[in-house]
């Protein structure tokens, strides 16, 4: 006869304890078929292209999970998602690893219902190109991800554990905007039935509203007709934005964790930036970071206005976010006074529009009569403010000089030429960028005014770019939706695109799209001459162009402080930098460059 251990006290407390968290495990997955059987894969690791995603549900020690991240590969971001215990993975490996701050959200499939309308302007379409697959890479890098090796793209295409979902724009064919989802059941033979998603990202310069939300329930509709349970994301702590669009769509917080590995890539997740460095705008902050990350010294001078002191091998530069000791206080001169800029480029050889100044009523009158349309700009000025283009008659050419006027007390009338506005960053004589800047517009959706529209769209730019672009509701604002025919209380047909703006600067809610590798050799060499004229080493160039791969152009003027973050993918900072410190290229570099 056997007899049994009595019970403790606190073997009942344990055992209830492991019965609580059974239970609360259970919350969260649907229940079992009949002879179901829960044996995924084990170590189920899948390849996403910018990094693997390892489910931790599947490794049976943290141990084995610790030994997979370090097969992580340079350059990529591998994750750890379903992490139930992640102080027990955490202390197996406290310097290597680290807590995603992220939340997990979680869409029940059955109870998802579909949108009642679809969106206007794009579809959303599986990739289906090497294009696609660019494209989508852009995005990617615009928004501060890892791209993907486009070949993983196409050789995955057949892959159906990896879904890949696009927004195309109806009129341009552009892509504005991307989504990945993965099957949790072909991945790891998951019997929860399980999805999630992944790389949600839209384009910050297309102007439609709703590509992300349209995105996600596509990706929700193709997991549901597959017949997956639900479907997992995980997203920052602090994307209030995103946040705010899982939530309407029925996603719902679920105790799950992430985990990552410390690396370069994610720096910032695990190592809270200075206070004062919060306050840095985005042209400052992309110097510093660049320079932090060769090991320059890095003094902060005034955060405000963009200061900072660089120091690296007994050389110290002081800066103003793209402007450096390097300029002179002369070529910073020549750029402050447009008049100046115009008639030295000019005597160079560089074609320039006619202009005349804005004191004399009679000559501009007559200006305008013979160029039937001008440009009125104060002559020192910056970001767009106080420019008025493609004025037609004298009581908005006079309107416009006393705008301008508040700027200025110098005012030029210019020759309104057509084209496309093209911006070349020239760092060190020789062309580090070049992007088409689009003026801002908003698309109609058949139920807001002109006036909330703009709205929309301006709160759309100021999060995309950290709050430097915003569309002002000013009288150049009004002029121009005037002009295409609207009040700003009218509410636009569907699909109808306004241009609310003349300007494109990025300041005025512009978009900057880059075509550097589009770029005619003759604007690039148009461009290099105004910067040696001015004999200026960091400019921006403007000029309107028939288009980025034709050779006519017309200059505009000349920024001393260009915005080198503007202009993702292209290295503008490392190019800065370069310039700065050469010392501080790497060796590989640097041997090239004297080859």
């Amino acid at each position: 006869m056997t007899s049994e251990r009595p019970r403790r006290p606190q073997d009942s407390k344990e055992a209830s304890g492991h019965r609580m968290r059974r239970m609360r495990e259970a919350s969260l997955k649907p229940p079992l078929s009949h002879g179901e059987d829960r044996r995924p894969k084990a170590d189920a690791v899948l390849d996403c292209g910018w990094g693997r995603l390892l489910f931790g549900q599947t490794f049976a020690e943290p141990e084995d999970l610790v030994r997979c991240f370090r097969a992580e590969g340079p350059g990529r971001r591998d994750i750890a998602f379903y992490i139930r215990d992640p102080h027990v993975v955490l202390a197996t490996a406290p310097q290597e690893l680290f807590l995603d701050p992220s939340h997990t959200y979680r869409l029940e499939l059955a109870t998802y219902r579909a949108a009642g309308e679809q969106p206007r302007g794009f579809f959303v379409r599986r990739l289906s190109s090497a294009q696609d697959a660019a494209e989508v890479n852009r995005i990617y890098v615009s928004r501060g991800m890892v791209p993907v090796n486009p070949d993983f793209f196409w050789n995955n295409r057949d892959n159906r554990a990896i879904t890949y979902f696009v927004a195309e724009d109806q009129a341009s064919g552009a892509i504005i905007g991307t989504v990945t989802g993965v099957s949790h059941q072909i991945a790891f033979d998951d019997c929860e039935r399980g999805s999630s998603l992944w790389c949600l990202a839209v384009d910050a310069q297309a102007a439609q509203p709703g590509i992300g939300e349209a995105l996600v329930r596509r990706l929700v509709e193709h997991f549901q007709t597959r017949g997956a349970a639900y479907l997992d994301l995980s997203v920052i702590h602090d994307n209030e934005q995103a946040i705010a669009l899982y939530e309407k769509l029925g996603f719902s917080r679920v105790p799950m964790f992430a985990v990552k590995r410390k690396n370069e890539i994610n720096e910032r997740l695990f190592t809270a930036p200075a206070a004062e460095d919060q306050d840095l705008n985005p042209y400052a902050r992309i110097v510093i970071d660049e320079a932090r990350r060769r090991g320059i010294g890095v003094d902060l001078i005034d955060v405000e206005a963009g200061f900072f002191r660089l120091t690296y091998g007994g050389r110290s530069i002081a800066c103003r976010e793209s402007l450096s000791e390097l300029t002179s206080a002369v070529a910073m001169s020549i750029c402050d006074d447009k008049r100046v800029t115009r008639r030295l480029v000019e005597a160079a050889g560089v074609t320039v529009p006619a202009q005349v100044d804005a004191g004399d009523e009679k000559a501009v009158r007559g200006f305008l009569d013979r160029h039937s349309s001008v440009v009125v700009k104060p002559v020192r000025g910056e970001q767009g403010k106080g420019v008025a283009v493609d004025l037609r008659d004298w009581p908005q050419v006079q309107r416009a000089i006393e705008d301008a006027g508040r700027y200025c007390d110098q005012v030029v009338v210019e020759q309104f030429v057509s084209g496309v506005d093209l911006r070349l960053v020239v760092v060190d004589y020789r062309i580090a960028a070049a992007a088409i800047r689009v003026p801002a517009m908003v698309t109609g959706n058949g139920r807001s005014s002109v006036r909330e529209l703009i709205a929309h769209q301006s709160r759309r730019r100021a999060a995309a770019t950290g709050g430097e672009s915003k569309i002002p509701l000013d009288a150049e604002t009004e002029r121009c939706v005037a002009d295409a025919g609207y009040r700003l209380d009218a509410i636009p047909a569907a699909d109808a695109r306004i241009i609310i703006r003349k300007t494109a600067n990025l300041h005025t809610g512009g978009t900057i799209h880059d075509v550097t590798d589009r770029l005619h050799p003759d604007l690039a060499e148009a461009a290099i001459r105004v910067a040696r004229t001015i004999d200026i080493p960091v400019t921006g160039i403007d000029f309107i162009v028939a288009a980025p791969e034709r050779p006519e152009y017309w200059f505009i003027e000349a920024n001393e402080r260009p915005g080198l973050a503007n202009h993702e993918p292209q290295p503008t900072a490392e190019r800065f930098i370069d310039l700065l410190f050469p010392q501080s290229r790497p060796v590989a570099m640097r041997a090239e460059t004297r080859g």
